[in-house]
């Protein structure tokens, strides 16, 4: 049963109970972005009864690592008549271990932060495959579950494993920031009660990362709030960035170095436009670079409608990270009341904009309730065209193109304001020729919609006439 403590995590949840209830042995691997809550909710759903259970500590050597699994054996009250220097034997006591206890029950094993045991000239993962195949995989009451931040370690080891843990894995978790709606219900739950418009600009700063959120002061007003955890001195996230990129990937500069460049252009950037950007160049290292960032979630792939799979464009998709090259890596020596008083700043107002674009694109199954089109299957891309000046035709952009199966494709304009939006003549000549040009440059036959997503819905006058589907900020909370 789901802990009333866990908000959402529904799906998960429920995994979780048909691992319990599974007569076979379980190996659970849990992984997703640092500081989403993979801890918390396995510390929550089992209610911190583990028959075991040991976190790898980051940066540390292999005695060190050894040291914490002794140290849990002996707050079990289990003695052992080694000593214990070599992983082999660390597992070999935990077979005894785990044996020792009673058969009719199941017994929880809980690795968190697997990747950090596995430290550099450490032989941690061939002796875990060795234990698990040879003894864990068939012992029916033993569920055993790993976790990690560095997802891009855990897919290495788990998902695309090609030795002995190749297709091991009874359940994999992944954990997705929260969304709108699961972000008011936390914020509610520690007694912040916002808007919808603070908290969703709330969300464009720190995501639905929940460590980030729990910052927050009940006490403070939204601007207060901000100001103290990112603009004050040494406030609770001040380094954050850092500590972030540096215990998740190794040559941490160069992942930095992609989504610096890649924060410069919120539209996104090509593969080759990277490589030149950075000087990483075409190769497999790059690829490898952005396969981890795009697996640890602080990018996403976009692909261009009509295109193939290989013509895509990558984006900075991390809200915090997207906020610290735009507002706070050279922030020093600026006013600690920054967000209170930058309200109405030209950058702020093309940062909100920028990256409310960002927020419909996490949400784009609540646009599809909000549309009725659920139960529709659906692509979501982006198009553009450049400028044809010897016709006299000017480009045009659409960056959340929604091409249904039922012959309808919806060009999606989001737009972020405090009040109603409204279109006024010159808007409505961009709107037009963005649907001309879209229909004349794909050549599509399908029935194409206009679709506003705005915060406060688009204000009726002569000019909106050509909307014909809205979705507001409210529907983004479903």
């Amino acid at each position: 049963m789901k802990p009333a403590s866990l908000i959402g995590r529904n799906m998960e949840c429920e995994l979780l109970e048909g691992c319990m209830e599974d007569s076979e042995a379980q190996l659970i691997v849990v992984y997703g972005r640092r500081r989403v809550g993979k801890t918390y909710l396995i510390n929550e759903f089992f209610n911190h009864q583990f028959a075991f259970k040991v976190t790898g500590a980051n940066g540390k050597g292999k005695s060190f690592q050894i040291q914490s699994f002794i140290e849990e054996f002996h707050r079990k009250g289990y003695e052992h008549h080694h000593e214990l220097k070599e992983w082999r034997e660390v597992f070999s006591v935990l077979r005894d271990y785990l044996e020792s206890l009673p058969t009719d029950e199941k017994h929880v094993v809980f690795l968190d932060e697997m990747p950090w045991l596995d430290s550099s000239g450490s032989d941690f993962l061939p002796v875990f495959e060795w234990f698990w195949n040879d003894w864990g995989s068939t012992v029916k009451n033993l569920v055993f579950i790993v976790c990690g931040s560095a997802t891009a370690w855990m897919v290495d080891h788990f998902d695309r494993n090609i030795g002995g843990l190749f297709n091991r894995q009874t359940c994999r978790l992944f954990l997705k920031p929260f969304t709108l709606m699961e972000t008011e219900q936390f914020l509610l739950s520690r007694n912040i009660q916002w808007s919808r418009y603070q908290i969703a600009e709330c969300y464009m700063i720190m995501g639905g990362i929940p460590y980030y959120l729990k910052q927050l002061n009940s006490r403070q007003t939204y601007t207060e709030n901000i100001d103290r955890i990112f603009f004050m001195d040494h406030g609770p996230l001040w380094d954050e960035f850092d500590h972030l990129f540096r215990t998740l990937f190794a040559n941490s500069e160069i992942y930095v170095k992609v989504v610096e460049k890649l924060s410069e252009k919120p539209g996104g950037m090509t593969r080759k436009e990277i490589a030149q950007k950075t000087k990483i160049g075409e190769s497999g290292f790059l690829t490898i670079i952005l396969n981890n960032l795009c697996l640890s979630g602080f990018i996403r792939i976009s692909t261009f409608y009509g295109k193939k799979k290989k013509d895509t464009k990558y984006q900075l998709s991390d809200y915090y990270t997207a906020f610290y090259f735009r507002f706070l890596k050279d922030h020093y020596g600026k006013d600690h009341n920054f967000w209170s008083l930058a309200n109405d700043y030209p950058s702020r107002r093309a940062w909100s904009g920028l990256t409310f674009e960002q927020l419909c694109k996490d949400h784009i199954p609540q646009i599809k309730a909000k549309l009725g089109i659920s139960g529709v299957l659906t692509e979501e891309s982006i198009w553009f065209t450049e400028e044809e000046p010897e016709l006299n035709l000017p480009g045009a952009q659409v960056d959340l193109v929604i091409d249904r199966r039922d012959q309808v494709t919806h060009l999606c304009e989001m737009k972020y304001s405090i009040n109603e939006f409204v279109i006024d003549k010159d808007y409505d000549a961009v709107l037009r020729n963005k649907l001309e040009a879209f229909r004349r440059k794909t050549k599509s036959k399908k029935t194409l919609l206009i679709t506003m997503i705005t915060t406060y819905g688009v204000h009726r006058n002569m000019y909106s006439n050509l909307v014909q589907s809205e979705v507001c900020l409210d529907d983004l909370f479903l």
